[in-house]
């Protein structure tokens, strides 16, 4: 395996991006819906929120995972930023997570000026949780029924990082 490079998404990364997240062990895993358009990734591409950073992890020029961070805007939670993440299906387990963790929390701590990384993680999700535990996040509390998923509602975690801590 290559070596992973960590960049900013560009409008050319709209079709890996679709293969990435059209792939049922990606989506099942986000907040996503099944078989997204090419249109939605060129349109997210092309119209990122204020604040917000599409990162791509890429393997000799194959788009391997992505991670949309957003610092958020809101004046009194300005010291708070929060992300989505996915890797391709074949590629999880390889370091792909850990390398978009790492720059999504260079930004946060060292550019952004972020103190609290918040995200929301489904329970069953192991091998995530386990790596926003190896980056420090830690279960702050539990939403029952979050979301639908599979036919069913499952519940989710809500985990963040302290950049004091």
């Amino acid at each position: 395996m290559g070596e992973i490079v960590v960049r900013h998404a560009e409008n050319k990364d709209a079709e890996a991006l679709h293969q990435l997240f059209s792939h049922p062990v990606v989506y099942r895993d986000t907040l996503q819906l099944p078989l997204p358009s090419k249109e939605l990734w060129q349109q997210r591409l092309a119209n990122l929120k204020p604040g917000t950073h599409s990162l791509v992890a890429c393997i000799d020029e194959l788009v391997v995972g992505q991670m949309t961070v957003e610092l958020i805007q809101r004046i009194r939670r300005r010291h708070v930023a929060t992300f989505g993440l996915g890797v391709h299906a074949d590629y999880q387990g390889k370091g792909i997570g850990s390398a978009l963790m790492k720059a999504m929390i260079d930004i946060c701590d060292n550019w952004g000026a972020i103190e609290r990384i918040e995200l929301t993680v489904f329970t069953d999700n192991q091998s995530a949780i386990a790596l926003y535990r190896k980056f420090g996040f830690e279960i702050e509390g539990t939403s029952r029924r979050f979301a639908f998923r599979d036919g069913e509602l499952v519940d989710a975690y809500h985990m963040a990082r302290f950049r004091s801590a």
